[in-house]
């Protein structure tokens, strides 16, 4: 997840990545046929080979074996579980890469500028069946990089037995876990990770409500890397409310909470409010309370709390040896609704097809609460400009949550970050 940085070290410890997913069920329906005027069927030889993470490797293989008997080819499905991305970029330039990598939307940006991916070519009827946001998140300089599968986003997730009633504004919230922690009943008011280096993914939604933002727009609404906003008036503001929320201020916002513990000390009801997304959801079932989902909320007269969401793609390997096969599975086999499902299966996060994500929300109504908390959200930016832009945030953010001048804070991430792109 990323400081799961999809591809930066300062996303790396991000949920995306240290998610817990369920144990994926056999598949035992056939993967629906190529839609009408999908791409002209694959070679009846050669071998397939597909890199993805452990959870995905486990749903994959029945579906890629089923794929090899059809075609009459060989299909290797291989874990990768460590820097993924890099590990990737580093074999396609040696030529050692594989046909098809499984990854998130945020790398395109860089894996197209090296030369490492090919546009997937889905027609317009395929495009139709996913979610729009999924489609936008997978769309480069006008091109689709990559065949969606799972949507994820975070929200905020209560334990309703110490919360009942989802707090209207960022204040509401404060106010309620004050009174809980000083009631004796939870440790925390919040429960966000921020430690040492901050976290720019999770406390984005507070940074974009408090009027903070990263990019300009270009004209197509796309974020602009020759607009470079982390020093701007309102993204100074925002980190002033940070600090508001931080360690001298409300003490909802600390340093003390990470990535490794924010979802065990919710689990644990040391909080009644935790910020985290669909990989949180198999330890807090397990936690015997209450709870429910809802977006993330706004301060009071504040800009939409936009969460940033991640889609997982298929993506076809510039430099793989059976491009013509790798476009057969990614365009016209892993779009189906059983692949989709036997995704989600191996690890709960809302399907981007649209067909397949009814289906879940029929047994799963926490898919359906996330997605509508991130309907609004933003795509996480996948210019490779963005790379520059984690760490110095992460920094800025955690100076402030201590107490630090938020002038100063962001003017020093402006000046790193500029920097960084002129080299």
């Amino acid at each position: 997840m990323s400081k799961r940085v999809l591809g930066v070290a300062a996303l790396a410890t991000l949920a995306l990545t240290a998610c817990a997913g369920s144990d994926p069920a056999t598949p035992s329906a056939t993967p629906a046929a190529a839609p009408s005027g999908s791409a002209s069927a694959a070679p009846a030889s050669g071998k397939l080979v597909i890199w993805a993470d452990p959870n995905r490797v486990k749903a994959l293989k029945p579906f890629a074996d089923q794929f090899g008997t059809e075609n009459g080819v060989t299909v290797e499905v291989k874990e990768i579980s460590k820097d993924n991305q890099q590990t990737f970029l580093t074999a396609s330039q040696q030529g050692s890469g594989p046909d098809v990598m499984v990854g998130a939307h945020d790398w395109i940006g860089n894996l197209v500028q090296n030369g490492a991916i090919e546009p997937v070519n889905l027609t317009e009827a395929q495009k139709a069946a996913f979610s729009d946001i999924a489609i936008k998140a997978v769309t480069f300089d006008g091109q689709i990089y990559g065949a969606p599968y799972a949507v994820e986003n975070i929200a905020l997730i209560r334990n309703t037995d110490l919360a009942p009633d989802a707090p209207a504004t960022v204040e509401d919230l404060v106010a309620t876990g004050k009174k809980l922690k000083d009631d004796g009943k939870v440790q925390e008011v919040l429960c966000l990770p921020v430690g040492q280096k901050g976290d720019a993914f999770h406390v984005y939604p507070l940074f974009a409500a408090g009027g903070g933002k990263l990019f300009g727009d270009t004209p197509t609404g796309d974020p602009d890397p020759k607009q470079v906003l982390v020093g701007s008036e309102g993204s100074v503001k925002a980190f002033g409310k940070l600090r508001d929320l931080g360690e001298k201020g409300d003490g909802a916002l600390k340093t003390s909470i990470t990535t490794e513990n924010y979802i065990p000390s919710f689990v644990g009801k040391k909080c009644a409010y935790l910020i985290s997304g669909p990989w949180a959801m198999a330890d807090v079932k397990k936690g015997g309370f209450g709870y429910d989902i809802t977006p993330v909320p706004t301060f009071e007269g504040g800009d939409p709390a936009t969460p940033f969401v991640g889609v997982q793609s298929f993506f076809v390997a510039a430099k793989g040896q059976n491009k013509t096969l790798a476009q057969e599975f990614v365009t016209n086999y892993v779009t189906s609704k059983d692949v989709a499902k036997a995704l989600y299966e191996a690890d709960p996060r809302p399907p981007a097809l649209t067909a397949a994500l009814d289906e879940v929300k029929a047994g799963d109504a926490d898919a359906g609460k996330f997605m509508d908390a991130g309907k609004e959200g933003m795509p996480m930016p996948a210019i490779p400009e963005m790379q520059a832009v984690w760490e110095p945030f992460g920094i800025a953010e955690a100076a402030t949550v201590k107490g630090g001048d938020p002038d100063q804070a962001a003017s020093a991430a402006q000046k790193t970050i500029d920097g960084s792109l002129k080299n």
